[in-house]
């Protein structure tokens, strides 16, 4: 293939990137429903305050006996949050978050609070509301977007300590749960001659309980999502494949020098480490350079440095 042919090519590839981008943000828009209904169907007409910065909203909301909506204190919090991230972690950060929290206001706003709970168990409500928020978010996540909140604090706080992510959301959602035995209880919910200790005891419960669950279904929707493929392809054109993986998918790739057995002959093999959902791709540029190319997948159990995970210390 000539190089202005292959040049070619690569813009072609270059042009799917806007429609990969779309998608993403449709995602969001899509994955932001169902946040939301776990949020004003599910957790709030049980007073369930779980962590972050939605059970800080309830807790206000609670506070004022429903007079601050959680749509409009989630917006103006997460607003000022993003303009302290725009100059302490930059621009790129903020747009997709700020895409993100603004269609979790608008679904937010929409989707009525019942008076009644849907969901007669609290408990049944504190697992099904994490479970929800745990597994959408987790796609939130997957597409590039964030709905704000915590993480906005914590990934400003990493900016300036070397402190962990998953510290600093943990601290803050201890903090807010914790609060929520100071609020008071429910007229529909005091029932004369109560235990209130025992009550508040138990709301804070539920709020770890559903953090729990909202955090093991996060883990597992970003475990199984975010694991990460090898490829091995035996090709002629290993040059202009490697090339156009490089300048499309933006992956490093290797070339590996190598002997076929039977002919005795010298082959490259172009070697590339990358998510699954870039499988596609890779497939795609791979078939359109070469159909006959010998391609070799393989799923790894961990990937760790620039453009994966950061390593770990076991």
């Amino acid at each position: 293939m000539s190089k202005g042919k292959l040049r070619e090519q690569l813009k072609g590839y270059q042009r799917m990137k806007p429609l990969i981008t779309f998608k993403e943000y449709i995602m969001i828009i899509l994955c932001t429903i169902p946040y939301a209904i776990a949020v004003n169907l599910i957790l709030v007409p049980h007073e369930i305050v779980g962590g972050g910065l939605t059970g800080l909203c309830e807790i206000l909301y609670f506070a004022t006996d429903k007079f601050i909506p959680i749509w409009l204190s989630s917006f103006v919090f997460n607003l000022a949050l993003l303009i302290a991230a725009y100059f302490t972690i930059g621009w790129r950060y903020c747009v997709r978050t700020l895409w993100g929290v603004l269609w979790y206001t608008i679904w937010l706003k929409v989707i009525t609070i019942p008076e009644v709970p849907i969901i007669t168990d609290p408990f049944m409500a504190v697992i099904l509301g994490g479970l929800f928020m745990g597994i959408f978010l987790g796609v939130v996540f997957l597409n590039n977007g964030s709905t704000g909140g915590v993480d906005i604090v914590a990934m400003i706080v990493n900016n300036y300590k070397d402190v962990s992510l998953g510290k600093v959301m943990v601290i803050c959602d201890a903090i807010i749960i914790a609060s929520s035995y100071f609020l008071p209880i429910p007229e529909q919910f005091y029932v004369e001659g109560m235990d209130i200790v025992d009550f508040k005891i138990k709301r804070i419960l539920y709020g770890l309980c559903m953090t729990v669950s909202y955090t093991a279904a996060l883990d597992w929707i970003m475990s199984r999502m975010r694991q990460s493929v090898q490829f091995f392809i035996f090709s002629t054109k290993y040059d202009e494949i490697a090339t156009a993986i490089n300048q499309t998918v933006h992956r490093g790739v290797t070339v590996l020098d190598g002997t076929g057995w039977y002919s005795q002959q010298p082959i490259r093999v172009v070697t590339v480490l990358a998510r699954k959902q870039e499988s596609q791709m890779i497939f795609h540029i791979i078939k359109s350079i070469d159909p006959n190319a010998f391609v070799s997948q393989a799923n790894v159990s961990g990937v760790f440095g620039q453009g994966f995970d950061t390593i770990k210390n076991k």
